[in-house]
């Protein structure tokens, strides 16, 4: 039955790509067919980290990288334990590509070119014999007793097993040909996605970041910590980009309009930050607050929350009395804006939704309700937060549904 195992792997993306490989590697007899529905494949492989391609994160404990995925968090933790980011690593280098891990845990290849990455894939596919079709949509998935048949335009192909990675879908019905054979569907909505905030005068200091903040919607538990971008249409940076996600379906259901809270400073003790400021006022009462910067602020940023504080930037901290101080502690601890509206983050769609991880036995990646069907990468109901966790998350399922178990 080995020698005649006959595979067809959907999507010809990181996950696609990889769990082709895995299956060829663990059956090297089988033929593996890849499809991708579009005339080019590793698009998002290529594009990703502004084109250098986030490959993983550095992290090695897995309970800190589980804690990186708002769905799926339980699956991966348990998952990462199979094939974790060290894994990943290593097959890389193993293939001759060299890997770096920067000073914020993101793991990029040496080059700084994603074409490294999208190279390596390509030729092992090439290596093993493995077939990539483009331009080539299926439309839907008819199983059989023992086999499983894949339907296109004009011709339907049969096959032992498919595995499933057609990526994530902006809209419910783009999954319904996988609904049809009863796997439960949780309604994709956008995330990883900046905040608009048309009207605020913020927006005038687009492409300073503030080295580390913490950010919260109010009204909410959400909260998230990091550097901030602000940007000319509002705000973004890890910070914002991890709240989206966090907050994925909330800030979806409020339409993308809320009020979001900015500590400029992530410190939460209001008494320890007029503490620095008395001391900076102490050490300096001549000098004027703009050029005498607490908490490493960006001037620019400085400044402006010195204003918004209702306080003339040339003041001579000798003059800065207790209802100045006051003030200047609020801006600098509970600064607030007006959110409405989002922006995606660059090309890099990513999705909160997807097929439910209900309708999966999460140790193999295996479909419940269609035996020989396997699922692997973001048309699962999984999804991380920036920072390479997508695609390990990515590796991870393709490699679990690689073993056809």
């Amino acid at each position: 039955m080995v020698n005649k195992l006959k595979v067809a792997v959907i999507g010809g993306g990181a996950a696609g790509f990889y769990a082709a490989i895995c299956v060829k590697e663990n059956f090297p007899t089988a033929t593996v067919t890849l499809f991708e529905k579009t005339s080019k494949v590793l698009a998002k492989v290529a594009i990703s980290g502004g084109g250098r391609c986030n490959v993983t994160n550095g992290h090695t404990s897995i309970k800190t990288l589980s804690e990186g995925y708002p769905r799926g968090s339980r699956l991966m933790k348990k998952a990462l334990q199979v094939f974790s980011t060290r894994d990943i690593m290593k097959w890389f280098e193993d293939r001759g590509v060299p890997l770096k891990t920067e000073s914020d845990n993101r793991v990029f290849p040496i080059s700084d070119n994603s074409q490294s990455i999208t190279d390596c894939l390509v030729d092992e596919t090439r290596k093993l014999n493995i077939e990539v079709i483009k331009s080539s949509a299926v439309r839907a998935i008819q199983p059989a007793d023992h086999s499983i048949d894949l339907e296109f335009d004009s011709r339907s192909i049969t096959f032992d097993k498919v595995i499933v990675a057609s990526g994530g879908s902006p809209k419910e019905t783009g999954l319904s040909w996988l609904a049809v054979l009863g796997h439960d569907i949780v309604y994709p909505v956008p995330s990883l996605f900046t905040f608009n905030m048309p009207g605020e005068k913020i927006t005038s200091l687009m492409g300073v970041v503030a080295p580390m903040t913490k950010v919260s919607i109010q009204g909410t538990k959400l909260k998230a910590t990091g550097p901030l971008l602000i940007t000319h249409w509002g705000m973004s940076g890890p910070a914002i980009l991890k709240l989206s996600a966090f907050g994925a379906r909330l800030l979806f259901d409020a339409h993308y309009k809320f009020i979001v809270q900015v500590n400029w400073v992530d410190v939460q003790n209001n008494e320890a930050v007029r503490e620095v400021l008395v001391a900076l006022s102490s050490a300096n009462p001549k000098k004027i607050l703009s050029n005498t910067r607490p908490f490493n602020l960006p001037v620019r940023l400085w400044t402006f929350l010195i204003r918004k504080s209702e306080i003339d930037p040339g003041m001579q901290w000798i003059n800065v009395g207790k209802k100045h101080l006051n003030k200047l502690v609020s801006t600098l601890t509970n600064d607030i804006y007006n959110v409405n509206g989002k922006t995606t983050f660059k090309e890099e769609f990513v999705t909160c939704g997807g097929i439910s991880l209900g309708s999966i036995h999460e140790d193999t990646m295996q479909s419940r309700s269609c035996r020989g069907l396997y699922f692997a990468g973001e048309v699962l109901d999984i999804d991380g937060i920036t920072g390479g966790y997508n695609f390990q998350a990515a590796w991870t399922t393709a490699y679990l549904a690689g073993q056809l178990r």
